[in-house]
């Protein structure tokens, strides 16, 4: 978990995804059309993958794609997500974090 810690230090906006779900796709699509420009682990494509994402589903990531942290907490995955958006909390969360300034 140390490994996946140190990952999503390292912006704002850090996506655990896999480049064939479509439940990733319209997460990044959302935050995309937001402006925010997350970082983005495709897991099926980077060394270790499958032990990030075995470290993942550890953490409480279940499913484990997409994983969505914002300002390096664990916020869940798409439906949680889209529950913030629906009740307009998604956007002052990525603000607070400094990852969307308008």
């Amino acid at each position: 978990m140390e490994r996946v810690s140190q990952m999503v230090a390292e912006r704002p906006v850090v996506i655990f995804s896999k480049s064939n779900c479509c439940m990733s796709h319209t997460i990044k699509s959302l935050f995309n059309d937001f402006g925010v420009n997350p970082l983005v682990y495709e897991l099926d494509e980077i060394p270790r993958g499958r032990e990030i994402e075995q470290a993942l589903m550890r953490h409480g990531c279940n499913p484990s794609v997409p994983a969505i942290f914002i300002g390096g907490q664990f916020v869940g995955g798409a439906n949680e997500v889209m529950s913030l958006h629906l009740k307009r909390s998604l956007i002052p969360m990525l603000k607070r974090a400094g990852a969307l300034w308008v």
